[in-house]
């Protein structure tokens, strides 16, 4: 399956539905974290575009290392992926992401995106503080090569652990 780069980086996290992928098994915090992990998606003819958001606390050691994350309660994970073709067919395709989350006291910060490469496969993550419980909104740029742009909005409660 061509989405299997999500999950690499989120594999210690069992309950996220990371770009796609069903979440193997129910961990302990699920409950608290699935309204955080739920994708949001959207499909600009036949590009999808799939963005994830995790508290990196859920994140393994490894994993986290591996990617220059800190594992923090006040932090989560924004995982975006943007790919071509049908599902169970996709190929990955490379862009340029701006991001930013705004708290529900209206305070906004940017969001660097960076990207991540598993083989053929290219997602581009980044990180947002937060101070649960919060709701971040999440305003989305994704211009594709060739100048493409395409926008996405979505919104996740962030729980304490």
């Amino acid at each position: 399956m061509r989405r299997a780069g999500c999950a690499v980086l989120l594999t210690s996290v069992a309950a996220v539905a990371g770009c796609g992928r069903e979440p193997s098994a129910p961990s302990a915090t699920a409950s608290h974290a699935n309204a955080t992990q739920q994708e949001a998606t959207s499909r600009v003819g036949d590009v999808s575009i799939r963005a994830s958001v995790a508290p990196t606390a859920m994140i393994g050691e490894a994993v986290a290392a591996q990617y220059g994350l800190e594992r923090d309660e006040n932090t989560v994970l924004l995982l975006v992926g943007v790919r071509l073709g049908p599902e169970a067919q996709e190929t990955a395709l490379p862009a340029r992401i701006t991001a930013t989350a705004t708290d529900l006291r209206g305070v906004s910060q940017g969001i660097e995106m960076r990207e991540v490469r598993n083989g053929d496969l290219v997602d581009y993550v980044g990180t947002a503080r937060v101070a649960p419980p919060d709701t971040l909104r999440f305003d989305l740029t994704i211009v594709r090569e060739g100048g493409a742009r395409s926008t996405m909005q979505f919104s996740r409660d962030i729980f304490p652990r």
